[in-house]
């Protein structure tokens, strides 16, 4: 095996390897100074590069919170992003809650033991997807605010807020300027829209809220993201996809270009279909970020987690980022992993020239071009050639020599000479999520019931009344997502349709989100408006009788909205209702009296516990709306993350053991025909060996019994190279600066690597010529070489990492084959050791 082959093997398997890239990591100290000229931040007079990873503590159980970060690491990421979220830490005003998966110290000290920096974004506004965007509810109540401008009331109790996480950060001792791993704090959160809106008063609240910030005294600089016009002292940062070609970076040109949020995926709202983002094209931009003098770039999401219980903004799906380097269950999610962890290798090799060369561009073309950094007289030089076209490759000239430049991508040349990295070359493994069925589906599959539509409130035993509905959010104070609205009213004969082909239309109007309407006890039907129209009008022919009649509808939010200029207006529930199609017109409900009843029945008897609460369960029918459903089941054996598929359900929350893991909405289909999410993330550490309680509270009807619990696997690994890619970035290192080869040539290798515990046991697929498709569904091209699985069989199979060479003369592969692409791909299986009876 040769030398590259040996750091290869090692660097896939071993965290640190992988980490610091050549430069010692070096802790900050009491008394250390964080400050930044044009060309980076610096810690203690050194500039440096940055590459971060957001993870929010409150989206992961604090269990979690390690590996995740270690994870970070080894993905060569050393700075951790969270935001502080007001609502979370402080739901009552002047009551706080720092525990559990809310406990920030210790996350933030989880980052110091792992030797990495942190930033920290307090804003107190946060957005984030997060419900209302992470003020506490109370906040709508406190007389004359309004949120985010210069308004006294606002300004006193965010000031009281952030004074509170500053001084819990600081008894920590976790500013850099303590000795602790933070480095950057936030204050406000993307203003610049806001302060359009506010005018006046918006400049003058972004400017209160920098000089309130700056007299914490941290130690550390404060930034505002999406804020061009940033007060002199804080530092202006990039949100956004591209900010190395849409972000010409802060005025003032002694600050540095840092970007905030790198969006690596899209957040997902139900009614979505999914989305995602290439590992290409963020290693494009982070590029391109660099190449124009960017040195911190800060992903968003590296890993999302999921938005348990009710924490998820208007309409925001549980799972969040789930596309991120690190997915929803915090599995590596491959390639964008490992091609984001050798982009970092890359610039590192670069870092030099980066931070302290003379930056230059040099056209190369219609949409090529070179940007350099350059010290000539130590010999150090980095250029980034690009390629603009979408559709169009290139070979483009540069200082004599031509270079093929794939359609956007920018290939770093870590001496002005060779290639060390293109965007558009994956030498990254690629892997399959694959969820499996488990033998606790079908055990003991019993289910209870306790059904909320036996107890149909009627105006008569509603309380809170009034003359018209009352708007839902003011009712429900955030502590539930449910209101009911009654009134009743009375017909006479004369009333009634004479035409047995027409019936009375009931329409219910609702400034949001969803609603389940019931006429005298019976089921009319359910309405929901959207992400982007919350609002929505439910029509639905009803069954009326002579004297009195009931209209009963449950209202539900699906969180408060998150954005936007005042927050604190904003209105859900229902607001008119007319009954159309009597004989005597249209009879306008609106103003004829309502009573409401404020969340669920099941809510306030705890249902939803472990315990089951105070209700009386019995056996389980199905497909009834309004009805908590539950049953038992062990958990699964092994350690892969376990997930419930709720796709048998329509819409409600479900709940494990009392933790809440979010609303779920299988009833709403997107454009494709499918739920947007179906499957919930149940952490282990939720979990009891046996007798786990899975209780849902279902509003349309669904049949739990088809309830899957499964488990989650990236045990399909692959790699799809040609032998036009470029040399794996670990063939080089820096010596004195210096690009320095380490390997015995420059041709492309294959790595394979199982996650921990896991060795390859088969090879299920592997070609070299002109294979099509992706991981998990390789075919074979007709330049197909038929030895070449037996050869991966012999390299891989029973070893946990392998390394293979990418090369016609190994594979038996015809160079001159019509068609072929000089690839390698290959997909192998793995899976835990097998003991024997001898073990």
């Amino acid at each position: 095996m040769s030398l590259l082959h040996v750091r290869l093997a090692a660097a896939a398997i071993a965290v640190v390897a992988l980490v610091a890239g050549g430069d010692a990591y070096q802790l900050t100290k009491p008394g250390t100074v964080i400050s930044y000229d044009r060309r980076s931040l610096m810690v203690d007079g050194q500039r440096d590069l940055f590459f971060s990873g957001s993870i929010h503590y409150p989206r992961s159980p604090f269990h979690e919170w390690p590996d995740l970060i270690a994870r970070a690491k080894e993905g060569g990421i050393n700075v951790i992003e969270s935001y502080v979220f007001w609502n979370v830490h402080e739901p009552e005003m002047g009551v706080y809650n720092f525990e559990g998966r809310y406990d920030m110290i210790k996350f933030f000290k989880l980052i110091q033991e792992h030797e990495m920096y942190a930033m920290v974004r307090i804003g107190p506004f946060v957005q984030a997807e997060w419900n209302h965007g992470g003020l506490p509810y109370w906040l709508r109540e406190v007389p004359d605010i309004i949120f985010r401008t210069d308004n006294e009331p606002y300004k006193k109790l965010m000031q009281k807020f952030v004074t509170l996480v500053v001084n819990k950060l600081k008894d920590a001792k976790l500013f850099a300027s303590q000795g602790g791993p933070i480095i950057l704090a936030q204050i406000e959160n993307e203003y610049q829209h806001m302060e359009a809106a506010f005018k006046e008063n918006g400049t003058r609240y972004i400017e209160w809220a920098a000089k309130m910030a700056i007299s914490t005294g941290t130690g550390v600089p404060w930034i505002m993201c999406k804020q061009i016009k940033a007060p002199a002292d804080v530092i202006p940062t990039c949100n956004g996809r591209h900010c190395g070609d849409t972000w010409p970076g802060p005025v003032d040109k002694n600050k540095p270009l840092l970007w905030t949020e790198n969006w690596t995926a899209q957040y997902r709202v139900f009614g979505d279909p999914p989305s995602q983002r290439s590992a290409e094209d963020i290693a494009f931009a982070v590029a391109r970020f660099f190449s124009v003098g960017g040195s911190m770039v800060n992903y968003y999401m590296y890993h999302g987690g999921t938005n348990f219980g009710r924490t998820g903004a208007s309409f925001v799906m549980p799972r969040y980022y789930d596309e991120a380097p690190l997915d929803e269950f915090g599995m590596f999610k491959e390639p964008k992993w490992g091609h984001l962890r050798d982009l970092h290798h890359a610039l590192r090799l670069c870092k030099n020239a980066l931070l302290f060369g003379t930056p230059s561009t040099q056209p190369l073309g219609k949409l090529y071009e070179a940007r350099l950094f350059e010290i000539p007289e130590q010999k150090v030089c980095v250029a980034f050639l690009s390629n603009h076209n979408t559709k169009e490759d290139g070979t483009v000239t540069f200082r004599g020599q031509k270079y093929f430049v794939p359609r956007r991508s920018v290939s770093i040349l870590g001496d002005c000479k060779t290639v060390v990295f293109s965007t558009q070359y994956v030498n990254a493994q690629h892997n399959q999520r694959t969820f499996h069925f488990t033998d606790q589906t079908a055990q003991n599959n019993v289910w209870e019931m306790y059904t909320e539509g036996d107890k149909v409130p009627t105006y008569k035993f509603s309380t809170d009344r009034s003359e018209k509905p009352l708007e839902a959010y003011n009712m429900t104070k955030d502590k539930t997502d449910y209101l009911w609205y009654t009134t009743s009213f009375q017909l006479d004969p004369e009333d009634l349709p004479s035409r047995l082909d027409i019936k009375p239309v009931l329409e219910a109007s609702s400034h949001g989100h969803a609603m389940v309407a019931f006429v005298n006890k019976k089921l009319v039907g359910c309405g929901h408006g959207t992400k982007m129209n919350k609002a929505f009008s439910l029509e639905k022919p009803i069954e009326v009788k002579v004297g009195i009649n009931h209209i009963s509808i449950l209202s539900s939010t699906l969180g408060l909205q998150d954005s936007g200029s005042y927050l604190e207006r904003r209105q859900a529930g229902l607001h008119s209702v007319t009954i159309q199609g009597l004989n005597t017109g249209t009879l306008d409900l609106t103003s004829n009296g309502w009573g409401h009843i404020v969340g669920l029945d099941g809510e306030r008897k705890q249902a939803f516990t472990d315990k089951g609460g105070e209700v009386q369960w019995k056996p389980a029918v199905f497909d009834q709306p309004l009805t908590w459903y539950r049953r038992r089941f062990d958990m699964p054996t092994g350690e892969d993350p376990v997930v419930i598929d709720m796709n048998p359900m329509g819409k409600g929350i479900l709940f494990v053991n009392g933790e809440g893991l979010g609303r779920y909405w299988s009833s709403y289909k997107h454009a494709l025909g499918r739920p947007s999410q179906y499957l919930y993330h149940v952490p282990r550490c939720f979990l009891k060996p046996t007798g786990n309680v899975l209780t849902i509270f279902e509003e349309e009807g669904g049949r739990p019994d088809a309830i899957m619990i499964l488990t989650v696997k990236r045990d399909n690994i692959c790699s799809f190279i040609s032998e036009t890619n470029p040399g794996h970035v670990r063939s080089w290192e820096t010596k004195d600066s210096q690009l320095t080869m380490v390997a015995d040539d420059l041709k492309p290798r294959a790595v394979l690597t199982c996650p921990e515990k896991k060795l390859i046991q088969q090879v299920v697929f592997a070609s070299y010529g002109n294979p099509l498709g992706i991981c998990g569904n390789y075919t074979v091209g007709k330049c197909h070489t038929p030895k070449a699985k037996e050869i991966v069989e012999k390299a891989c199979v029973g070893k946990r990492s392998c390394v293979l060479a990418v090369s016609h003369e190994v594979y038996g592969g015809d160079l001159n084959c019509p068609g072929t692409t000089a690839t390698l791909a290959v997909q192998a299986k793995c899976s835990k050791r097998q003991r024997t009876a001898e073990q």
